[in-house]
């Protein structure tokens, strides 16, 4: 049975290393690693084979769910006991599950195979809400994975791994630099979801397997440049008002009307 070492100070190494990683896109890229927390993100990253480099539990936690942490253990590289005030410290949330996680950030995932399935793409989409969101409807519609500039949000970011449930441990990410020279590169055609009415209604569109819906940034939509690159334009219709719908809303209705 691994060994479980306890950390008392606030001002130990880890407990800094962890709030630094919870808050900082950049200390996270820089170590490779990112911090996950509760019983239910612990178990998908368990089951998906991620590399648990820390596991920190409260003895409370431990003593509840004591099967499954010492099932934890057995992966983690090292794992320690803290108390809950201290777990308070460097909780995420508003009631700690006392359970949490540093892991490593996946190696990337195998190429994308043009034709096979289906992937959306999104160009700095900055809302980790939404990011989360939307990559919850994409794997419950079965698409392959999530293409993603890198001047959006990180995936990595907490609040964007607890809104997508898990799903930003299991779903294919692909970040890059030029969203639309990477599609092209892959021999997928973009297909841009704007805000314009002279653009083609989205339900009349005969979307091929190739095609990958982009969604923009929620303030600025997609980049001039992007849409010079695009196979065409379209536009999810509107009655009413509303002038524009949420980024995870327009998301969904357009990849649901990519398979449609």
């Amino acid at each position: 049975m691994k060994e479980f070492i306890t950390i008392s100070s606030r001002d130990n190494p880890v407990i800094k290393q962890i709030n630094a990683l919870k808050s900082s896109a950049d200390k996270r890229k820089k170590e490779g690693l990112f911090v996950i927390e509760g019983l239910r993100q612990c178990e998908d990253a368990f089951d998906n084979n991620v590399h648990i480099v820390r596991l920190i539990v409260t003895k409370e936690a431990y003593l509840k769910h004591t099967d499954i942490i010492s099932k934890f253990g057995e992966k983690s590289d090292i794992c320690n006991i803290v108390q809950s005030s201290l777990m308070d410290k460097i909780s995420d949330t508003k009631s700690p599950q006392g359970i949490i996680m540093i892991v490593k950030i996946p190696e990337k995932f195998d190429d994308i195979k043009s034709g096979e399935k289906r992937y959306i793409a999104l160009e700095n989409i900055q809302d980790p809400s939404n990011l989360g969101a939307i990559t919850r409807t994409a794997e419950a519609l079965g698409f392959g994975g999530i293409i993603l500039s890198s001047g959006g949000c990180d995936p990595y970011n907490p609040k964007a791994l607890r809104a997508s449930m898990g799903t930003l441990l299991r779903m294919p990410l692909f970040i890059t630099d030029d969203i639309a020279d990477f599609c092209l590169s892959k021999g997928l055609n973009l297909v841009a979801c704007v805000v314009d009415n002279t653009a083609e209604d989205i339900k009349n569109h005969k979307f091929s397997k190739t095609d990958v819906v982009l969604i923009g940034n929620e303030a600025n939509g997609i980049k001039d440049e992007t849409l010079k690159k695009c196979k065409t334009k379209v536009t999810i219709k509107m009655t009413g008002s509303a002038e524009s719908l949420n980024a995870a809303a327009a998301a969904a209705i357009a990849m649901w009307e990519s398979i449609r």
